[in-house]
C-alpha cells in the first residue's frame, strides 16, 4: 500500500472525489477499491491498478492478554512491528513505529540491537493505525489512543511523525484529538524544543531508565550527548512553556536500577510537580531480567512516600515479543 500514490491516481478527477476516497479509507476502513461502488467502474479499476490498498503483514495474538502485534512490509521489502493494545476501560491504543530499526543501541532495547535502516514516510506510519482500525471494525471499535513508542526513535524522524499526527488528527481522517497522541523520547533535547512549541497539545514522554549519568550513559549512548542536567532543564522549558504534564518513563531491570538507592536518586531529580514516573517492569530479553513484583512494590511505594507521583504501567504481548523493548521486526 502506498498512499502518496493517490493524488496523482486521482489527478483530472472533480475535487469531491478525495472527499469520497478519504472517507472510504479512513471512516469505512476499506481495503478494495472495487468494492467502492460510488466511484465509476473505469476508476475503481484505476485506482486498483495504481494505488493498492492492501497492507502486507501478519498478526500475531497474545493469549495472555489483549495484546495483537502486526509485522508490516512496505513497498521495498523494509518492516515494522506496531502493537494494539486493547485496555479494560474501553481504550484501544496503538503502539507505532517511527523508524525501520533504531540508531541509538539502547544497551536494553532488541530494536536497538538490529540497527538503523530509514526512516518511515508519514503515510507508514499511518498505515500500521489504519491496519488496526480495520481489524477492530470487526467488533466495531476503532483505535482511540497512538503512542509513538515503537520501533525507532520519533524526535529523529520529527517532520513525519508530526505530518503523521496532523493528517490523524484531522477531521477527513481519524479526527483523533491531539490529546490522544503520545510521543517517547529517549531524550533528543532538540526535539523536545520543537515540540514545545508545536500548537497542538500533544503528550510527551521521557525515557529516563537510570538517576544518574554513569548508569544512565552505560545504558543509553544518548546521555552521553544529552546528559541527565541538559534533558531536564529541557523538560522544565517545555512545561514552561505548555503547562503539560510529562510522563518520565522508567524501566525497572533486575540489579541494574531497582535499587532503593537508585529510587533515592531518582527522588532528588524528580522536582517539578508536572513530572510523574511511569514504572515499567522490564520484559525479559537475552540480555536483562525483570525484578521480581515485591522488588517494583517497594520502588514505587518509595517513590510515593517522597511525594514523587508515579504509575505502572500494565504490561501487553509479552508472549509475543510484543512489549517494550523487544520489538524486532521478527514476527
Amino acid at each position: 500500500m502506498n498512499l502518496n500514490k493517490l493524488s496523482s491516481a486521482l489527478k483530472g478527477e472533480p475535487a469531491f472525489r478525495q472527499k469520497q476516497v478519504y472517507n472510504f479509507i479512513f471512516k469505512l476502513w476499506g481495503d478494495d477499491w472495487l468494492q467502492m461502488t460510488t466511484l465509476p467502474v473505469a476508476l475503481r479499476e484505476k485506482l486498483s491498478a495504481e494505488c493498492s490498498l492492501k497492507i502486507e503483514h501478519k498478526i500475531y495474538s497474545s493469549k495472555k492478554d489483549n495484546a495483537i502485534k502486526a509485522l508490516i512490509e512496505f513497498e521495498d521489502g523494509a518492516e515494522v512491528e506496531a502493537v494494539l493494545m486493547k485496555h479494560t476501560d474501553g481504550r484501544n491504543t496503538v503502539c507505532v513505529s517511527s523508524q525501520v530499526g533504531c540508531a541509538l543501541g539502547c544497551d536494553f532495547c532488541a530494536t536497538g540491537k538490529l540497527g538503523f535502516t530509514r526512516n518511515l514516510t508519514s503515510m507508514e506510519i499511518v498505515e500500521q493505525v489504519l491496519l488496526f482500525n480495520r481489524l477492530l471494525k470487526k467488533s466495531n471499535e476503532k483505535v482511540t489512543n497512538i503512542v509513538f513508542m515503537g520501533m525507532g526513535e520519533p524526535m529523529l524522524n520529527y517532520e513525519n511523525v508530526i505530518s503523521a499526527i496532523k493528517f490523524m488528527n484531522s477531521k477527513e481522517v481519524f479526527s483523533l484529538g491531539a490529546r490522544k497522541f503520545s510521543i517517547s523520547t529517549v531524550g533528543v533535547v532538540d526535539g523536545i524544543n520543537k515540540l514545545a512549541k508545536e500548537p497542538m497539545e500533544i503528550n510527551l514522554a521521557v525515557s529516563i531508565h537510570a538517576p544518574n549519568d554513569i548508569l544512565r550513559s552505560r545504558l543509553m549512548p544518548i546521555n552521553n550527548k544529552w546528559n541527565l542536567q541538559k534533558l531536564f532543564k529541557a523538560i522544565d522549558g517545555y512545561i514552561k512553556l505548555t503547562n503539560r504534564r510529562v510522563m518520565l518513563e522508567y524501566t525497572l531491570i533486575e540489579g541494574v536500577n531497582d535499587s532503593l538507592a537508585s529510587a533515592e536518586e531518582l527522588c532528588r531529580r524528580v522536582k517539578n510537580p508536572l513530572l510523574f514516573v511511569n514504572l515499567i517492569t522490564y520484559n525479559k530479553t537475552q540480555f536483562y531480567a525483570p525484578p521480581t513484583p515485591a522488588v517494583v512494590r517497594k520502588f514505587s511505594e518509595f517513590l510515593t512516600k517522597n511525594h514523587v507521583a508515579n504509575t505502572q504501567r500494565q504490561r501487553f504481548g509479552h508472549d509475543i515479543a510484543a512489549a517494550c523493548g523487544q520489538l524486532a521486526a521478527k514476527g
